[in-house]
């Protein structure tokens, strides 16, 4: 954008400002003033906080004044997300999750409503804000705002400062809700000189709390696997530093940590620095002096005082409350830790994996960025160095990207498959390549309920199918598995079972996990974390 665009479109609007602050009862009439029709518009919707109340007001906008956009939004998040799409306000996406709305998503881009530039992860997506994705306008949320535009962002700045810079040095248009207005700020988060304008919102911005798993939902299966993994990975590579994705089975690992973990004498050794949501799971952890610090992309809901009360561990500033940065987690997970594990909807038999599915395109999220091996990292540790398996003057190590992989999901659906869903969906949207979540040969490890496949050490592609195909149980892949050949791969330590990592499967019970309840988990932070009221159950 133009400078002199820029100021006629803010002077367009000039008779519903005071100051820089904006009438909330003009908002509607605002955006369709600022908004040109074919715009690229940021609009905040992280995978936690949400500018909903700016999302909600664009959505009334009259589509014979405004239509067309180009969104950029991290996260799809909200039905009124996609009603842009449906009213026509809206025409163009590039995205890199969306959940919650993934199966609206999916109709809509069959219906010939949404068109997909890209699917993108979180930093790629950032990146191209600054090359050749620059938004002209910038719709964001903050905690709280000064009268000149200051903004306080809070626990929760996540991906706020990157989009706002990525703006207003362009010469676009940053305009940010704010759930209230103060005098004086705890701490500057966004400078004024940053900031276009503000309003103050109806409600406090929508803010999901994505990372918490209730201890009550962790199955036995997934406590057999949590166990896999720390014997036959965590202790084995000596993993120092390292990423949790979401979900169940890393929550049972993180409870896991106290209780089994302690009984093999690993604390100190492993997991020790985290790149990390403030996860309610690792608080038992933190609690037992297994954690260093955390790192955060985002906060969750009802942290907030443990956050406070734990310094030591968390990156809190002077006000006492955590800032936490998306794209600077999302870096560290990528560069600064040993590992990266996470769970995926579908593997195919060279173990590539995606969240995109026949009739659900959920995105990515982060999820490429922390799980593949960056060849730019030049600093060694222990784990990346365990993983060199040539013999050369000139060698590296690598980054430990492990998948957790039910054989066949609660509705008998397998996950490992012949070929990824990811494949006819690119097909039929007239993608340029299959949208793949983690590409096979970035992935070292495989955890399934059967054991561990250390793919790192396979010779050759037909070599790694074999290993997976050992671990695969009932599944098609697994059908075909060569007894003999899966008991040699064993004998090489390619693959391995729980009771080839002394596991008994007897031992997977529920009551081995550190917290079993919501409940336990507010004992061991001292009543400090206070659960969301859909987790509580008292």
């Amino acid at each position: 954008m133009r400078r002199e665009d820029k100021a006629r479109r803010l002077a367009a609007i000039a008779a519903h400002l005071d100051g820089k602050q904006v009438q909330p009862a003009a908002i509607v009439e605002v955006l369709q003033t600022l908004l040109r029709p074919g715009d690229r518009v940021v609009l905040e919707g992280n995978n936690q906080k949400q500018a909903d109340f700016l999302s909600r007001s664009l959505a009334q906008a009259d589509p014979g004044r405004l239509h067309g956009l180009h969104l950029l939004i991290s996260s799809i998040s909200r039905p009124e997300h996609l009603t842009l799409f449906e009213r026509g306000i809206a025409r163009r996406v590039d995205f890199c999750f969306a959940g919650p709305q993934s199966v609206r998503v999916a109709q809509l881009l069959e219906q010939g409503k949404l068109e997909v530039g890209s699917i993108c992860t979180y930093v790629e997506l950032y990146a191209r804000m600054f090359v050749d994705l620059v938004p002209q306008v910038a719709l964001v949320c903050a905690e709280q705002a000064d009268p000149a535009g200051n903004l306080y962002t809070g626990a929760n700045t996540e991906d706020t400062p990157t989009i706002v810079e990525a703006t207003a040095f362009r010469h676009g248009i940053v305009l940010a809700q704010v759930n209230e207005v103060v005098g004086e700020l705890p701490r500057v988060d966004i400078p004024a000189s940053w900031v276009d304008l503000f309003v103050h919102a109806d409600t406090p911005f929508a803010l999901e709390p994505l990372f918490t798993r209730d201890p009550r939902h962790i199955s036995e299966l997934q406590v057999l696997m949590g166990m896999m993994v720390i014997r036959g990975i965590y202790e084995r590579h000596s993993v120092a530093s390292l990423n949790h994705g979401i979900g169940y089975g890393t929550a049972a690992i993180e409870l896991l940590l106290p209780t089994y973990a302690d009984s093999l004498r690993l604390k100190h050794r492993i997991c020790r620095n985290w790149a990390l949501n403030p996860h309610p799971t690792l608080i038992p952890a933190i609690e037992s002096g297994w954690v260093e610090s955390v790192h955060c992309f985002g906060s969750e809901v009802g942290m907030e005082d443990y956050i406070r009360a734990r310094p030591d561990v968390f990156f809190v500033g002077a006000d006492g409350s955590m800032r936490s940065n998306r794209v600077l987690c999302q870096l560290a997970g990528q560069y600064g830790v040993d590992l990266f594990i996470g769970a995926t909807l579908q593997m195919d038999v060279d173990a590539n994996s995606s969240t995109v599915t026949l009739g659900r395109l959920a995105g990515f999220g982060g999820a490429p960025n922390m799980g593949h091996d960056p060849k730019g990292r030049r600093h060694s540790s222990p784990a990346w160095l365990s993983l060199i398996t040539a013999d050369a003057p000139v060698v590296r190590g690598r980054k430990l990207v492990v998948q957790l992989v039910e054989t066949f999901s609660k509705g008998g659906t397998p996950a490992l498959v012949d070929t990824l869903d990811a494949v006819e969906v690119g097909r039929r949207s007239g993608m340029p390549v299959a949208p793949v979540m983690i590409y096979g040969d970035d992935v070292s490890h495989v955890v399934s309920e059967h054991g561990v496949a250390y793919l790192y050490k396979a010779q050759g592609q037909e070599e790694r199918r074999a290993a997976l195909a050992a671990i695969a149980g009932a599944t098609s892949l697994g059908r075909r598995a060569d007894a003999r050949r899966s008991a040699e791969l064993r004998a090489r330590e390619i693959v391995a079972s729980p009771e080839d990592l002394g596991i008994a499967r007897a031992a997977a019970q529920h009551s081995l996990l550190a917290a079993r309840s919501i409940d336990d988990l507010v004992s061991w932070s001292g009543d400090l974390y206070r659960p969301p009221a859909r987790f509580r159950s008292r």
